[in-house]
């Protein structure tokens, strides 16, 4: 029977011991894979280790609100300097704005980190360099040839990208970037006098952010949700926890 549920769900037979268990160890791919990877996660650790102020800006929906508290989580426990900046999705729309880089300038940051938004935001991400403000985005959504003026940009979804990733949500995609930067910083030997975040405490913000964004259960999204389901049911997360009570 469950096969032949399987092949209804159009699962090659090569595929399945991963649907069925589906092990972060197993389908967690390199961060490096991904197109300007490298150069992000470079970015974000100087920020962390000389006391920069950074902004994470990110989308008012799920995957962008997941997405800005995992990275802000994880960049405040690896002793960096964060804050937020969610527009208003009536009175600033989607995206990072031309106002809203001047806010963050005057704030006093000096990266700025877009999740879930900042791929097309061209004029935004122009007055942002002009503000001198470095700019890296993380972001799922589809782009044409041409980018941003942005530090990097990391978006599985670029037409040069080769990861084979587009499939997931920003908060995974994220996901990797934590990945890539808790990397760094480890070898930059950052985690000598202070203790090494556990990155795995923090996917029940990538579980919730990649089922709202309905993005498909496949691979390693699969791998999110099963391991972030499991997370989240320890409750450590006060604010999923509430929310799970009245739900």
């Amino acid at each position: 029977i469950v096969a032949r549920v399987l092949a209804g769900r159009g699962v090659p037979a090569d595929d399945v011991p991963d649907f069925l268990d589906p092990a972060l160890k197993r389908l967690m791919p390199d961060p490096s894979v991904m197109a300007d990877m490298d150069v992000a996660a470079a970015r974000i650790a100087d920020a962390v280790t000389a006391g920069e102020s950074i902004a994470v800006f990110g989308d008012y929906d799920v995957d962008g609100a997941s997405s800005s508290a995992l990275l802000t989580r994880y960049l405040r426990a690896a002793g960096g300097d964060a804050m937020i900046y969610i527009p208003d999705r009536i009175f600033e729309g989607y995206g990072p704005h031309p106002e809203a880089m001047g806010k963050l300038a005057a704030a006093g940051a000096k990266l700025v980190v877009c999740v879930d938004c900042g791929s097309t935001s061209f004029e935004a991400l122009e007055e942002g360099r002009r503000l001198g403000l470095d700019v890296v985005v993380l972001d799922h959504h589809q782009v044409g040839v041409e980018l941003p003026p942005a530090m990097a940009v990391v978006n599985p979804n670029r037409q040069d990208d080769l990861s084979g990733l587009g499939h997931l949500a920003a908060v995974g995609v994220t996901f990797l970037a934590v990945v890539a930067v808790n990397r760094e910083l480890r070898r930059r030997g950052a985690f000598a006098s202070r203790k090494e975040p556990d990155l795995l405490q923090w996917l029940d913000l990538v579980a919730l952010g990649t089922v709202c964004d309905v993005v498909p259960l496949a691979g390693l999204n699969r791998a999110f949700v099963t391991k972030g389901l499991k997370a989240m049911a320890r409750r450590d997360n006060r604010g999923l926890a509430a929310l799970a009570d009245v739900a």
